[in-house]
């Protein structure tokens, strides 16, 4: 009973350490599938990678026929239900990690095929450019055409943008001197507004005056001193 518990500790431990194997193998898998210029063909370490990844699930399944076989081993009574729910649990992360892989190689054959197509699609055209000269220039002018249109198109948008914005500023301004009519219009129904507005300039003026004749005598002082 004693072996029998530490084959099972040992296998264990040994199918969570390929659990984590199968983890850090499809961190590296999967960067192939996120490729934005996948190459034509496989790569060598495209290749190692998803080969590691079929070996160790094949290993996994292994330790799980090896764990259910001993637990099928022992008796009712030393038999447990965290036993049967450990291989279950096992069985299941297994399956997941095989559904993934599939996943990951379907997306990575989609990617593929759809590069080698587009990449045949663009040796068809440039061989019959090769072999049809006119044509090619017909369809080199069209692009330029297109271009042309397009630059068109986006100058004629700037243009409407900018007079927008112009016609903007115009209902501001018209906006802001509605305002002021309206302020000085009911400023000059105040009694006595007017002269308080008076005075306020004089005295801007007064102080202005003052203030310019100190700064010449100042200016008088340092070039007399200097």
């Amino acid at each position: 009973m004693t072996s029998t518990g530490g084959g099972w500790a040992q296998l264990r431990q040994q199918a969570r350490s390929l659990e984590t194997q199968t983890e850090t193998l499809f961190h590296t898998y999967s960067q192939f599938a996120s490729m934005t210029n996948i190459p034509s063909r496989p790569t060598e370490e495209e290749s190692r990678a998803e080969t590691q990844l079929n070996e160790i699930l094949s290993k996994r399944e292994t330790v799980i026929g090896q764990l259910s076989r001993l637990l099928d081993s022992e008796s009712a009574l030393t038999s447990s239900a965290l036993k049967q729910n450990n291989l279950a649990r096992h069985r299941e992360i297994l399956s997941e990690h095989k559904r993934e892989l599939s996943r990951i190689k379907s997306t990575i054959t989609e990617l593929r095929n759809k590069a080698n197509l587009l990449s045949n699609v663009r040796s068809d055209i440039d061989a019959y450019r090769s072999a049809n000269p006119s044509q090619a220039e017909a369809d080199y002018m069209l692009d330029e055409r297109g271009r042309i249109d397009n630059s068109h198109n986006l100058t004629d948008g700037v243009l409407a943008q900018a007079y927008a914005i112009n016609e903007n500023f115009g209902l501001q301004r018209e906006t802001l001197a509605n305002v002021n009519r309206r302020i000085v219009g009911a400023a000059s129904q105040v009694p006595g507004i007017n002269t308080l507005i008076g005075r306020i300039g004089a005295k801007r003026r007064r102080d202005g005056i003052i203030l310019g004749v100190f700064l010449a005598f100042c200016f008088l002082l340092l070039l007399y001193f200097h």
